[in-house]
């Protein structure tokens, strides 16, 4: 399978802001690699891009070292000729073509022969585990059938590259689910490029095998879903991936807010003058009960509750430390009303440091800390 380049890519419509600008980024090959942000960050232009549906203003894009666009060479290769499939959120199914006829198409297009059209359809729809629809037409199907059958489609042709722009955004909680394991399936099995785009954090974080937060056409961060979520390039990606998000404070402010600057400068004097914004996940955050001993060196405030918001398996509470409101996320009942007083513990080692710009501070010790083990056993705790 072939790794895909793009080099100072830029993509602007009219005079406004660039929909992608100076964009390098390598997705490697074989990989599941997800392209996440809010709308308009340049994920869809950027998968348009690479699809050739869209025309680069600058850059290069090469496929598998295969140039498929440069406005320095003056090359283009059209979209049919460059070996990749393509899923939308729009189906597009043929309404009048039975399931079987519907998955064909494009082998028919392509001038496949009709026994070889048949052979290639069924063990596509195999794999989607759909083959019991092949005689149906599409409007007799529910809407994550129909998205089955769309991607048996792609998968019949047997493209070098899977191109997928929200494929599940129409479908229900419970379809979404099936079809998140379904296409790692199909990942696992084939190996195939992958490249799906979603504003949904939840399907990057579960599918891919790297994740591209982008923010205004630029890529923030580029890493494997657990480092980009406890390892955070910066502010934008702090806030933009974990639910309840990152709660982030100034370094100075309030008195809550310099009792965390000071205790964290006591064991990092190195960052005197340069850490500007602290970062706290949610789930590192811990009510204490009465007679609760907080780890050696954790920070321990007084905060009043806000509301606390059940979710089934944990209680997500809103907290007031002074002037600055925090997220919290308990793993057990939490009964207590607004207005109620508590006391709260963050460890040191859990909290996530950032520059003035935003970028996040390093350290490696308390970088390597952070880690999905780290946040389980302190949830235990």
């Amino acid at each position: 399978m072939p790794t895909i380049t793009l080099s100072a890519v830029r993509k602007s419509y009219g005079s406004g802001p660039p929909a992608v600008d100076n964009l390098d980024l390598e997705i490697p090959d074989g990989s599941f690699t997800c392209l996440l942000g809010p709308s308009g960050c340049g994920k869809t232009t950027t998968l348009r891009m690479i699809s050739g549906l869209e025309s680069l203003n600058a850059g290069t894009i090469t496929v598998g070292g295969r140039i498929m666009d440069s406005t320095i060479d003056g090359v283009f290769v059209p979209p049919e000729k460059r070996g990749m499939g393509l899923v939308f959120q729009n189906y597009a199914l043929w309404p009048h073509l039975t399931v079987a006829k519907n998955v064909e198409f494009g082998l028919r297009v392509r001038k496949v022969k009709a026994a070889e059209r048949t052979e290639r359809a069924a063990a596509a729809l195999k794999m989607m585990q759909i083959e019991w629809a092949a005689d149906r037409y599409p409007a007799q199907l529910s809407g994550g059938q129909q998205q089955r059958v769309s991607l048996a489609r792609m998968l019949a042709v047997n493209p070098n590259v899977l191109l997928l722009d929200e494929p599940l955004s129409n479908l229900d909680a419970q379809l979404r689910l099936d079809m998140r394991a379904e296409l790692k399936r199909i990942h696992d099995e084939t190996g195939h490029t992958i490249v799906f785009v979603t504003h949904d954090q939840l399907e990057a974080m579960t599918m891919a095998t790297h994740v591209v937060v982008m923010n205004k056409g630029l890529v923030q961060q580029m890493a494997p879903p657990m480092e980009v979520y406890n390892r955070p390039a910066n502010t934008f990606v702090a806030r933009f991936v974990g639910s309840p998000p990152m709660n982030l404070f100034e370094a100075e402010g309030d008195a809550f807010t310099e009792a965390a600057r000071d205790r964290v400068l006591a064991g990092r004097p190195d960052l005197t003058g340069r850490l500007a914004t602290i970062g706290a996940r949610p789930e590192n955050l811990r009510l204490l009960d009465e007679g609760d001993q907080p780890p050696a060196g954790a920070l321990v405030f007084d905060a009043t509750v806000k509301t606390a918001l059940p979710t089934g398996s944990s209680w997500t509470v809103l907290v007031s430390a002074g002037e600055t409101e925090l997220y919290l996320v308990s793993y057990s009942d939490v009964c207590a009303a607004p207005g109620t007083a508590v006391r709260c513990a963050v460890r040191t080692s859990d909290l996530h440091l950032f520059d003035a710009s935003g970028d996040r501070l390093p350290d490696e010790a308390a970088d390597a800390a952070l880690t999905k083990e780290n946040t389980a056993t302190w949830a235990s705790s």
